[in-house]
């Protein structure tokens, strides 16, 4: 028997923690990492007979997001309760939107495997209020409220999304974009960025969605990815046995990579939404929302389109340098001080790359400036040092932060060009390895590696390659 084959179906939802310095209706910290339940007042544990006042930052911040990810800004939008019990959330109920959210109808292109592009539609972004955390030590189950109150934005995607793959590149664009405008550090160990996945399935594009299944609180990109394959599994199973797919909350077990039920899935009428009295409607003036948008940086689409217009990369250059902010921003500084891009972009994409893995920090943490980056990549277009002397001048430049062109001066580096000196050099190296030497003239072309590999160490790498090559085939031919 022919085996079903079946389309999924994928709504993402999310949390974004918003870079503000206190929390969403109170003064506290919005700090990581304080001790448990030092960053609370009576405000963000929900004590009787006070009031939230709402940080107009929150609202700036959803702003930007709403323009970056193409949305409708409401002019009036209003805050609800959400009522259910938690052990984490003091009031039993938490401070979110609900039919008038302040951000709608956005959207985000992203790229697949085969290079088109795809649009997934935002439905909206909400503002709301995370709730604590539980820690489960020694059979005790203890509660930190220090993230009470944090304020966050939630991003509803509509189900546009049809496969893992799919989902993974949306959550990256999105991070992305995110961190241009600068709302959120987005860090997903920290729990800056988590992800709800809603994943159904469907025999195909034609037939209406399935029941969905919701997996909460997913961190990583990769367990993304790997939780809703493992959903669509799943729910192909139960089909082909002739089950039926219900509607629930699953967790994701990253050890295992399965999921499992956590509890029925709740419909909007079992929270009991209702306005929150204790809040007045947000009334965005059509100012705010102008001189937002006059603030927008240049985000990662329009950079790419202008690096490679503009400086003549490779769209997969472009592509690597726009995906952090901080490496377009280093790569432009490094373009100023010496206009190679294709060189600064080949040094920033290798050996800088190479500094940031060994160290783990971010790029303008890595000890070399961009000015100096593109210095080395000036000496090695001026023919001064060799490439393999320009590693070692990057990596010195980087521990001490001396000037480049110093280090080559002090060190005496400088390449050797000098036709009679090289070609004595390669007369050597071809006397020290006679048999090489031999199967070399015979035609044996992969030693050429052998013999400038030979030629750069007996010079101390400073052989220039450019003059070696024609002597070495002179000298061999």
């Amino acid at each position: 028997m022919k085996k079903m084959s079946y389309e999924p179906v994928i709504g993402l939802e999310v949390h974004v923690q918003m870079a503000t310095d206190s929390k969403i209706f109170c003064t506290c910290s919005n700090k990581f990492g304080s001790e448990p339940n030092t960053n609370v007042c009576p405000v963000c544990l929900g004590m009787p007979g006070v009031l939230p006042v709402l940080n107009e930052k929150v609202v700036e911040y959803t702003v930007k997001a709403g323009l970056a990810l193409n949305c409708q800004i409401r002019t009036k939008s209003v805050f609800a309760r959400k009522n259910y019990f938690y052990p984490d959330l003091p009031k039993a109920y938490q401070i979110s939107q609900y039919e008038l959210p302040i951000c709608e109808h956005g959207y985000i292109d992203i790229e697949l495997e085969d290079g088109t592009q795809k649009r997934i539609g935002i439905t909206r972004i909400h503002i709301e209020e995370d709730a604590g955390k539980l820690n489960h030590e020694d059979g005790y189950s203890l509660v930190d409220l220090n993230r009470t109150g944090t304020p966050l934005m939630e991003i509803v995607s509509e189900p546009d999304l049809r496969s893992a793959e799919e989902a993974k590149a949306y959550l990256t664009k999105l991070k992305t974009i995110l961190e241009y405008v600068e709302v959120s550090d987005c860090n997903m160990e920290e729990g800056s960025m988590r992800c709800d996945a809603n994943v159904s399935i469907r025999p195909d594009s034609n037939a209406p969605f399935g029941t969905r299944a919701e997996i909460k609180n997913v961190n990583s990109f990769r367990n993304v990815e790997r939780a809703i394959k493992h959903e669509q599994k799943r729910q192909e199973k139960v089909l082909s046995e002739g089950g039926k797919v219900v509607q629930e909350t699953r967790l994701f077990n990253a050890d295992t990579g399965t999921t499992a039920s956590m509890r029925g899935k709740e419909d909007a009428h079992d929270y009991r939404y209702f306005p929150d009295p204790d809040l007045v409607p947000i009334v965005l003036e059509d100012k705010f929302i102008n001189d937002l948008k006059e603030w927008m940086p240049e985000l990662p689409d329009a950079k790419r389109a202008r690096f490679i217009s503009e400086y003549g990369l490779p769209g997969i250059d472009a592509d690597f340098l726009v995906s952090v902010k901080a490496y377009a921003e280093y790569f432009e500084q490094a373009v100023k001080a010496h206009n190679n891009p294709k060189g600064v972009c080949n040094w920033v994409m290798g050996e800088l790359m190479r500094r940031l893995n060994d160290k783990q920090c971010t790029i303008f943490e890595a000890g070399i400036t961009p000015e100096h980056l593109a210095e080395v990549v000036k000496l090695i277009d001026e023919g001064k040092i060799s490439g393999n002397i320009a590693k070692q001048v990057f990596d010195e430049s980087a521990e001490t932060g001396k000037k480049p062109s110093a280090i080559v001066e002090e060190k005496g580096l400088v390449q050797n060009s000098n036709e009679d000196e090289l070609e004595n050099i390669v007369r050597q190296v071809l006397e020290a390895n006679p048999a090489e030497t031999e199967r070399f003239k015979n035609g044996e072309a992969k030693l050429q590696g052998f013999f400038m590999g030979q030629i750069m160490k007996a010079s101390k790498g400073k052989a220039n390659p450019g003059i070696v090559a024609p002597i070495l085939k002179k000298l061999t031919s």
